[in-house]
């Protein structure tokens, strides 16, 4: 069983990380992270940066359409410069020259160069180029003009990752294009900071890109309005010592992106570069763990749930997988909130899920396999307490004092010489069902049929303490539940149906026995070899239902029983005392019944 657990447990892992290796759970992580995001809430920004924003009141207060003058560009550059700024990052694209001549870009670049310390925005574009009837694509680095780069600190990419969801979660180190390698804009104010006096955190050693540990959504760090920058309505200190990014925040720009605290795409391009740098300045990147190692939990969490199954009843072990998945997902947050440390969790959780559902299907299946064998042996009270107690245990091989009872037809033979065979199976499955419902009604087991012989067990395969009297009582309802047979089949018959029973309780190995073709449960030992003699001398004494001593011993006063005498028995140094049972229960002890002559000793 542990052997076709740990299968299914790996069968369920291999499902899922197949299924991880293929990427078909990536979208669902991301969506967990972003989850984790919003359960650990809006953090605190570390470094000193402010936005200033292309926004919907600018537009309106200027009256002016995009894009606007360079040279009024120049004059908010002018009026940030003036308040002594760490840095200046320029969010806006210059690719070509202003179509207000070539005054307006210089009026820029004298702007950029007076100020000093602007990183400009370059972007990469894909292009598809037509060659000999072939289409190549070809990735261009869309710079400023020069008349506006020159006096720049830095001309970096400001080209964001996206996640295969459309959502922004990473930022570059150097953005590839061809055979070139070229540091991107958040790398390069990263290092322009440290370079000025910031105390910022190294870039993670053999890293080229970071997962940003964004702050919060939209707002998270502080946004003036452009025109109110040119208006002089906002003092030059407000720009003293910080990072100034400059750039959209309008929705008619189209810059806006989906982040984990922006799932609709309301975050501006400029702001996640603002969440970037302070994750850089910080250096508390949100680091996912090695790949191996969530394989390797959605493994052992696995083999674990198959495990449980084996082990404990299915709601006990959805008790024991349930615990697991809490303490995964705990383990997930804590490490996220605590660490910054990215568990992708939902490989994991499906493998035990997945493992779970495999083991507690195939229970499923083998229970109702082995109930469908042993429900012939067993009532289904007895049936179910042997399921729940895990079959194998139950019904394991044993030495133990069992009620033995054996049961035939008197006279068969002779019935079965009147009756078409079709007529005899008929009569003889009847008369079975009804033995075999008294046998189950008083918690007994049906140990087999032989021909119209039945043998039952009590005391077996789980203890009861009054085993005795149930196979008392079973016998007094065979010979009820038989005159009804009798009734009904006597006209055909020609004559009564008459049964006899005899009983004997004593030690017996009792279990799932036989050979490696074939397996039953059955009880062997002189206990039953003398339960079947027994059934044997009720022709011989007339009673319908005889009891041993050992027997007897164990139900005296609670049924009515004559005693029949001693007789000798094969194996057995000395005769055993038998007894009839009555029909009706008595208060007193054994009686001899004097009108009933004590035949010879029957020698088995």
């Amino acid at each position: 069983m542990t052997a076709r657990a740990l299968m299914l447990g790996g069968l369920g892992a291999a499902l899922v990380v197949a299924l991880s290796l293929a990427g078909a759970l990536k979208r669902l992580e991301l969506q967990v992270l972003d989850r984790l995001f919003e359960w650990r809430g809006p953090r605190l920004p570390a470094a000193p940066i402010v936005i200033v924003a292309i926004d919907e009141d600018s537009f309106d207060e200027l009256d002016l359409a995009w894009p606007f003058p360079r040279a009024l560009h120049g004059r908010l550059l002018d009026a940030v410069a003036a308040g002594a700024p760490l840095l200046i990052g320029l969010d806006i694209l210059f690719p070509e020259p202003s179509p207000r001549g070539p005054g307006d870009d210089e009026a820029l670049g004298a702007a950029v160069a007076r100020a000093r310390h602007v990183v400009l925005a370059a972007a990469y574009t894909r292009v598809v180029e037509h060659v000999g009837g072939l289409a190549v694509m070809r990735d261009d680095l869309n710079l400023p003009v020069p008349a506006i780069r020159r006096g720049a600190a830095a001309v970096a990419p400001v080209n964001l990752l996206h996640d295969a969801d459309a959502h922004v979660r990473r930022v570059p180190y150097r953005l590839r294009a061809g055979t070139d390698r070229v540091p991107g804009f958040d790398a390069e104010l990263h290092r322009l900071a440290a370079e000025r006096g910031l105390a910022v955190a190294p870039w993670p050693d053999g890293e080229n890109e970071i997962l940003i540990n964004f702050r919060g959504g939209p707002g998270t760090f502080p946004w003036i309005p452009y025109h109110r920058v040119l208006s002089g309505e906002v003092p030059p200190e407000t720009f003293r010592g910080a990072i100034v990014l400059i750039g959209p925040t309008s929705p008619v720009l189209h810059d806006l992106f989906a982040t984990p605290f922006a799932s609709a795409g309301t975050m501006p391009g400029v702001e996640i570069h603002a969440h970037a740098l302070d994750t850089l300045v910080r250096g508390d990147a949100v680091r996912p763990v090695p790949p191996g190692v969530a394989v390797g939990l959605a493994a052992v969490v696995a083999l674990g749930a198959a495990l449980s199954v084996a082990r404990l009843r299915a709601r006990r072990a959805l008790a024991v997988v349930a615990g697991t998945a809490a303490l995964l997902a705990g383990l997930t947050y804590g490490l996220f909130a605590a660490r910054q440390v990215w568990l992708p969790v939902l490989a994991p959780g499906l493998a035990l899920a997945a493992a779970y559902g495999l083991a507690v299907g195939d229970a499923l299946v083998r229970e109702q396999r082995e109930r469908r064998r042993l429900s012939r042996f067993f009532s289904p009270a007895v049936l179910d307490d042997i399921v729940r107690q895990r079959g194998e245990r139950a019904l394991g091989s044993t030495r133990r004092v069992v009620t033995v009872l054996f049961a035939d037809i008197r006279g068969f033979t002779g019935i079965a010489e009147r009756l078409d065979p079709e007529q005899v199976a008929r009569m003889l499955g009847e008369y079975l069902s009804e033995m075999t419902e008294a046998v189950f009604q008083h918690g007994g087991t049906v140990d087999k049929y032989v021909g119209d012989a039945i043998m039952a067990l009590y005391n077996a395969p789980l203890p009861v303490p009054d085993h005795a009297a149930r196979a008392v009582r079973t016998a007094l309802e065979f010979q009820r539940r038989t005159r009804l047979l009798s009734e009904r089949w006597a006209p055909r018959l020609g004559s009564e149906i008459r049964c006899g029973v005899g009983i004997h309780t004593g030690e017996a190995v009792v279990g799932t026995l036989g050979s490696r073709q074939r397996w039953e449960y059955t009880a062997v030992g002189d206990t039953v070899n003398l339960a079947a003699r027994l059934e044997a001398l009720t022709k011989d004494y007339g009673a319908e239902i005889i009891i041993s001593e050992a027997t007897w011993a164990a139900v005296q006063g609670e049924f009515g029983t004559r005693e029949l005498g001693a007789v000798a028995v094969r194996g057995r140094s000395r005769p055993v005392r038998i007894f009839a049972v009555l029909d009706e229960p008595r208060g007193a002890g054994p009686t001899r019944d004097p009108g009933v002559p004590t035949p010879e000793p029957a020698r088995g």
